[in-house]
């Protein structure tokens, strides 16, 4: 390795050390009995919520094209990435068993043909000689059964000359659409196996006009999805760039793995139709998706960090009625009561439980004058940075959104806190310098 370059790791290294004992110690650290945390301002602005995914890019509408028929393949007029037209030659297979099938079958048209012309000349005699009373009606039964056999032998000898024919046919294989040949699976020399119920596919030809991001979403998040949602896909091989689509279909039944285990997950396939795409798109390729659910303007919202969940507090006391006569009979009568033993209760009577506690409440920590104040909230809708506050917040309120151990554990209602943004400001520039 260059030592220039090691020389810069051992830099980089270093300093990413020195950021890391920085952030323990700005949890941690106290000034006088003050927390010291970092804020942001609650602002009013867009909040875009969305819902996104790993996804692979697909034509709209591709065509696996297989044989009906097997053969060996001797011809193909295609190689993968070719433009065709409907109806181009694809693919020629070995036509001679299916020839000679051919010939086999008129040959036998022409048989059941002449033991048909026999059998209805015999009838017709037959019914004349009835007709004149020279012959008995079981000759005449006898001679209708024969004709109507050799009818039905003509009719399915022509059926099975109309299907050999049809093989014959289906030897030759013509594209069903215009497209791009995306696939060829199949060499000359190999065999195809025709079969109506599994497929073996010699290619696949796709409309690489029309190209979709399918993914799939988590049935949580599925719900807020819905058609004609617009959306952004990110093409791992076009980085820094987006591209436009709209949503066309979404599944209406969920493939789950993991069945029966902590792991299962259920997820429902949602497409994606590009609408602005670059030329040189090919299918297969990994994208992510971005799915735009709603939309609200003007706002109040914060850093998504800024939220956390505690235990609502309790109401403080009125003082106007801490002092009064009601209040002072309130809690003479409780110390009586309290005095006074339960005769009803038994030995074996277990204590109570105490009143159930409150659920926990979403709510953020509003700096006033160097104290923390903890403020139930209200939340709808958020993006993947930002939350909208519906309830509890107004315009230019300051939050604490940091550290997260301290928002989430340490940091309670009252407590004075020093707020110390140097920290949060040297993460951003970092993260500038890194991006350019």
């Amino acid at each position: 390795m260059d030592k220039s370059k090691k020389k810069k790791l051992i830099i980089f290294g270093g300093v990413l050390l020195l950021v890391v004992f920085g952030i323990i110690f700005m949890n941690v650290k106290r000034k006088g009995g003050k927390i010291v945390v970092q804020t942001e301002k609650a602002t009013k602005g867009k909040v875009v919520a969305t819902v996104s995914g790993s996804a692979k890019i697909q034509p709209e509408i591709q065509v696996k094209t297989s044989a009906k028929v097997s053969g060996q393949i001797l011809k193909l007029g295609v190689i993968e990435g070719d433009r065709v037209k409907k109806g181009q030659f694809l693919v020629q297979l070995d036509q001679e068993f299916y020839k000679a099938e051919v010939e086999q079958n008129k040959s036998n048209v022409k048989f059941t043909h002449a033991g048909f012309d026999k059998a209805r000349s015999e009838y017709e005699r037959i019914r004349k000689l009835f007709d004149s009373k020279l012959a008995s009606t079981s000759e005449l039964e006898i001679a209708k059964s024969t004709f109507d056999q050799s009818k039905a032998q003509v009719e399915q000898s022509e059926a099975m000359l109309n299907q050999s024919q049809d093989n014959l046919a289906k030897t030759t294989i013509y594209s069903p659409m215009d497209g791009v040949v995306s696939q060829l699976n199949k060499k000359v020399g190999e065999m195809a196996m025709g079969s109506q119920f599994t497929l073996d596919v010699i290619m696949v030809v796709a409309d690489l006009a029309k190209m979709r991001s399918e993914t799939e979403i988590d049935e949580n998040d599925v719900v807020t999805v819905s058609l004609g949602d617009t959306a952004k896909v990110s093409i791992d091989a076009y980085p820094d760039t987006t591209f436009k689509g709209v949503v066309t279909e979404i599944a209406n039944t969920g493939t789950t793995t993991g069945s029966g285990t902590q792991n299962e997950v259920t997820n429902f396939l949602v497409k994606v139709l590009m609408i602005q795409k670059p030329l040189t798109i090919r299918p297969s390729m990994s994208s992510t998706v971005d799915i735009i659910t709603e939309v609200k303007n003007s706002v109040v919202k914060v850093p998504i960090q800024c939220v956390t969940v505690r235990q609502p507090l309790k109401p403080k006391p009125d003082p106007k009625v801490k002092g009064s006569k009601a209040d002072a009979g309130k809690k003479a009568k409780d110390k009586k009561k309290a005095e006074k033993p339960d005769s009803s209760a038994s030995k074996d009577t277990k204590e109570l439980p105490s009143a159930k506690e409150e659920k926990p409440v979403k709510v953020v920590f509003v700096v006033k004058n160097g104290v923390s104040h903890q403020v139930a909230v209200e939340t709808g809708i958020s993006s993947d940075t930002e939350i909208e506050i519906v309830k509890g917040l107004s315009d230019g309120d300051e939050v604490v959104s940091g550290s997260y151990r301290i928002l989430s554990k340490q940091l309670k209602d009252g407590d004075k806190v020093t707020v110390n943004n140097a920290l949060k400001t040297k993460f951003r520039e970092d993260s500038e310098e890194n991006k350019n």
